[in-house]
């Protein structure tokens, strides 16, 4: 594979102060756009472990990893174990994260929007104030009725979401933690920091995205009551269109994998009740550095080799005679919670 550089609009990373730990497994249609928003908002870069990649998600963590934007490790899991719980493991020994400033465990469909004018996440930490973590809430971001995947930017295809202040049910309001790679905390979740004994955290100061601190032992892993979402909103895309959640549910999940991805998981996740642009400036800003990525002829070629493999992937899911049910059931189901958003046109 070719190593010669490419025109970049911001510098390489090398590791550096804000690192992003992550797992993937087939999503390479949607790596550049979530490297290039991430990047763009100030991560330095992100340690990105991949197992089982039929679809070459692997092979753009390499180029990554050539060109400095990420670290790239594989992640084996023929034990059995779930493989972010098994990567979040193995990150510790990570030069990256030992060196890192902050950290965040971050899926590839989850987008942090800053807010009130930021752009930055030192822009976030200067407003924050001085604290070890802080939380952002997930806001779910539904199909919005899309049927057939594109090879479109997320963050402009899907606008409907959760309302803002009225969470649609109890998974809706959970988070994820940036933290301080400071000594503090000895254990890493996919939701938050642990400190090991739990005795000692005590003095951990945990902070909303209003800049509003809460005792560790008060924290779980989702949002508390008056839980401020004023500089921060964590935008997750956990279903995009009809047809990639085929993809998603045959993948299988990260975490708790023995269980499905099916109705329940799309009854929970497929919010579309109010309409929300507010990432979009943000999508904007990361323009150049998609276009750059895409522009690099390795990362171009893989980008749509994954994009075909992903549609391959869905002709094949929706041939399945035992998916027929399913695939109705979505269908049916695409603009579940809709009937808000219907009511605000109106």
């Amino acid at each position: 594979m070719s190593t010669a550089p490419s025109p970049f609009p911001i510098a390489p990373a090398c590791g550096g102060p804000h690192v992003i730990m992550t797992t993937m497994k087939n999503e390479g249609p949607f790596l550049l756009e979530w490297i290039a928003h991430n990047l763009t908002i100030g991560f330095t870069g992100a340690v990105i472990f991949t197992n089982d990649c039929d679809d070459g998600t692997d092979l753009m963590a390499d180029r990554l990893d050539e060109l400095g934007y990420c670290s790239h490790r594989p992640n084996p899991v023929s034990d059995g174990s779930p493989p972010q719980h098994k990567a979040l493991r193995r990150s510790v020994f990570h030069p990256w994260v030992r060196q890192a400033d902050w950290l965040i465990c971050m899926d590839v469909d989850e987008f942090i929007n800053l807010r009130g004018g930021l752009e930055t996440l030192d822009d976030l930490f200067a407003r924050i104030g001085d604290c070890d973590a802080i939380s952002l809430t997930w806001k779910l971001f539904g199909c919005g009725g899309v049927e057939a995947y594109s090879d479109t930017p997320v963050t402009r295809q899907f606008l409907l979401a959760d309302a803002e202040d009225d969470p649609a049910n109890g998974r809706a309001i959970g988070f994820k933690t940036l933290f301080r790679n400071n000594g503090t905390f000895n254990r890493f979740n996919p939701h938050r920091p642990k400190v090991i004994p739990e005795d000692a955290a005590r003095n951990v100061r945990w902070s909303d995205c209003g800049g509003n601190l809460r005792p560790m032992e008060q924290v779980g892993w989702r949002a508390w009551d008056g839980f401020s979402h004023e500089y921060a909103r964590l935008h997750h895309y956990s279903v995009r269109s009809l047809e990639s959640f085929l993809v998603k549910r045959d993948r299988g999940r990260t975490n708790h994998i023995a269980l499905e991805q099916a109705e329940h998981y799309w009854s929970d996740m497929n919010v579309n009740r109010d309409r929300d642009e507010t990432i979009l400036p943000h999508t904007e800003r990361a323009r150049p550095m998609l276009e750059a990525l895409l522009a690099d002829p390795v990362l171009s070629m893989l980008h749509a080799r994954a994009c075909d493999w992903h549609r391959a992937k869905i002709e094949d899911l929706k041939a399945r005679p035992d998916w027929t049910g399913f695939r109705a059931w979505l269908h049916e189901n695409r603009f579940k919670t809709l009937e808000r958003v219907a009511q605000t046109d109106h």
